[in-house]
């Protein structure tokens, strides 16, 4: 009589599957994460704010009612194009980091107008662009 041999139920679960499936959503999120934050990045000012801190250096793009675009970087205002602002304040920024880069725009001005000047500080590698504005009078 020839034994059989029996073999035992196995009473362990088996993750592979589950790590495959676990990695292959890991690779869709990390793929997926960058395009879902869109628009531009602002830090808004809040609603009874102090003055801002001038430093020595630091980039001040103006937009005038006529939608002529001024780079001030120290005490020097020069106005250029929205290609070269980009080009200058990339320089700058990748040479300081750190520095602060703000935008002052007539009012009589288009809402596009300053965010196009926005976006393109923010690509050329400014981490926050701050907008100036005048106190409110009374």
């Amino acid at each position: 009589m020839a034994r059989t041999k029996r073999r035992r139920p196995m009473a362990e679960i088996n993750v592979v599957p589950y790590i495959d499936v676990m990695l292959v959503l890991l690779v869709i999120f990390m793929v997926a994460a960058p395009l879902m934050s869109q628009g531009i990045k602002v830090k808004l000012p809040e609603a009874v704010g102090g003055s801002i801190k001038v430093d020595d250096v630091m980039i001040i793009v103006t937009v005038d009612a006529e939608n002529q675009y001024f780079m001030n970087v120290g005490e020097k205002e020069q106005p250029m194009g929205l290609d070269m602002i980009a080009v200058k304040a990339k320089q700058i920024i990748s040479a300081n980091p750190g520095i602060k880069v703000l935008v002052e725009g007539d009012e009589s001005l288009r809402y596009g107008v300053i965010i196009k000047i926005m976006n393109v500080l923010q690509l050329a590698g400014a981490e926050s662009v701050a907008l100036i504005t005048q106190p409110p009078a009374g």
